[in-house]
């Protein structure tokens, strides 16, 4: 079968990263294509790339036919592919049709906005989509799920011959669920073709006629959904060896540290678990699965709804960051440059930041002297490549500005270090430094969460793991039990029993 889309040999790098080498994806009329593999796979720089959003480095795209080059997403909506994007893009003060034909109102001759003709093909949209509400309602009124709704009917407007959808139950109910999947049928038997990105392997067997893998932004296969069973996808999507590049340090762990009961509160559900003096405790899961929801909520980000912390056996209250930071539980943030750093400011500044409390004078004031020579000695312990502790931290590479994170955190003096993706977006060699830094930590009794989305990572540094899916535990492993496989089967809902030790 000639397909509408053939994308091949895309490759796309940026620096010290090569996102995508040799990457190749087919679309068919009438059938839907899963785009399948791990986070950090390459799914969604291959859909920047065919939507214009990056340009590719090598290869080609074939659509309707044809070759094709699009300079923005404009071009390839004009063109016929259609993006539902996994974030929201929505304006919450705009009505529900107003979202929907943003840029596209419907006009008539003297430049007047014809508006019933557009609620009324609003509604028509949501009534494919079986909902009963009016196109009237501001989208600021609806819950997250029914905003996707809006997203999918905002891009079936387009009448696109390609649709791409990224996580789009993500935020549905089963119900609406169910009506998505009523939608892509009629836009199969419509002869459409459809690209369908989901770490929910259930739904890919349920919808999908085809899947493609991909691995390390590689091409992997493309093979029939009914020529496969889940363990077989999932050996796919993993199949990398570990390497020795993660050295897990091995010794007894201390007292009990952290005990989690029954914690509740924004995206996270009843999650128990227990954290020892002097251990690396992993945490894995895809994206949205709540892991970064969890720790924020430890830390006080986030409020909880329900559950307790104990912290060395007394209970602890966390409504704010600084009481986490006052109860010695440090949050680094896998977003480093909204939330962990200041990029303006140096790297002394920065570093001190949240300890300048141990600089202060009795009456005012800052010891300045003591502040630089702490300053100075995590610049050396950390081999912080910088020319000087004055230099604007925005200037520092990724992965030196990662250690100035982590170190302005152990400046603060902490019991439990939360380390949220901690190697993203640094190279090979920062890696490293920065493990054997989590190792030193580990050595001198510090209590670790390792968050990431780096299954390697998890497996190579960690001793115990946890697994969450959907705001909740789905499975709680020892380093001897927690294979690739297995941890990847409990991120897509197979459940394992959780136990506390």
């Amino acid at each position: 079968m000639q397909p509408l889309l053939q994308l091949s040999g895309i490759d796309k790098a940026f620096p010290g990263v090569k996102a995508l080498s040799g990457a190749a994806l087919s679309v068919y009329p009438g059938k839907v294509m899963a785009l399948v593999g791990e986070n950090g796979a390459g799914k969604s720089t291959m859909m920047k790339v065919l939507t214009g959003i990056y340009q590719k480095d090598a290869g080609s795209v074939h659509f309707l036919g044809k070759e094709a080059s699009f300079q923005g997403p404009r071009e390839s909506q004009a063109a016929g592919i259609g993006i539902i994007h996994q974030e929201l893009n929505l304006i919450p003060q705009l009505t529900i049709a107003e979202n929907i034909f943003l840029g596209r109102e419907f006009v008539n001759r003297l430049g007047r906005i014809e508006w019933k003709k557009m609620y009324a093909e609003a509604d028509k949209l949501l009534a494919r989509l079986n909902l009963r509400y009016s196109s009237h309602r501001l989208v600021g009124e609806l819950s997250i799920g029914d905003q996707q709704m809006v997203e999918i009917a905002k891009v079936l407007s387009f009448e696109s011959r390609v649709i791409i959808m990224d996580e789009p139950t993500d935020a549905l109910t089963d119900t609406e669920t169910a009506s998505l999947f009523k939608v892509i049928n009629e836009l199969k038997a419509a002869g459409c073709g459809v690209v369908y990105i989901s770490h929910r392997l259930k739904e890919i067997f349920e919808i999908c006629d085809d899947v493609t893998v991909f691995r390390d932004g590689q091409f992997i296969a493309e093979r029939p959904v009914s020529e496969l069973q889940e363990d077989t996808l999932i050996e796919m999507m993993v199949g990398r060896r570990l390497e020795e590049q993660y050295p897990r340090l091995n010794q007894p762990r201390g007292p009990l540290r952290l005990s989690v009961k029954n914690l509740s509160g924004p995206g996270v559900k009843d999650v128990s678990f227990q954290l020892y003096g002097g251990e690396i405790l992993g945490v894995s899961g895809l994206m949205g699965a709540g892991r970064t929801e969890l720790m924020k909520i430890l830390y006080g980000a986030h409020k909880k709804t329900a559950g307790s912390v104990a912290l060395d056996g007394h209970e602890v209250l966390t409504r704010t960051p600084q009481d986490g930071l006052a109860n010695g539980i440090v949050y680094i943030s896998e977003d480093r440059k909204r939330d962990g750093l200041v990029l303006g400011m140096s790297v002394k500044e920065n570093m001190s930041l949240t300890a300048l409390r141990y600089f202060c004078r009795f009456g005012g004031g800052l010891k300045h002297a003591e502040e630089q020579q702490t300053v100075g000695d995590f610049i050396r312990l950390f081999n912080i490549k910088t020319p000087s502790m004055m230099q604007p931290i925005g200037l520092l590479s990724g992965g030196n500005q990662q250690k100035v994170a982590i170190a302005r955190g152990l400046m603060t003096r902490p019991k439990v270090l939360i380390l949220d993706e901690p190697t993203r977006g640094v190279d090979v060699g920062a890696k490293k430094e920065i493990y054997q830094l989590i190792n030193q930590f580990k050595r001198e009794g510090l209590s670790i969460i390792l968050v990431s989305s780096e299954m390697p990572e998890v497996i190579g540094m960690s001793d115990r793991v946890l697994v969450m899916h959907e705001g909740q535990l789905s499975g709680e492993f020892t380093i001897e039990q927690a294979t690739q496989e297995v941890l990847m089967a409990a991120s897509v809902g197979k459940q394992y029993g959780v136990k506390q030790e």
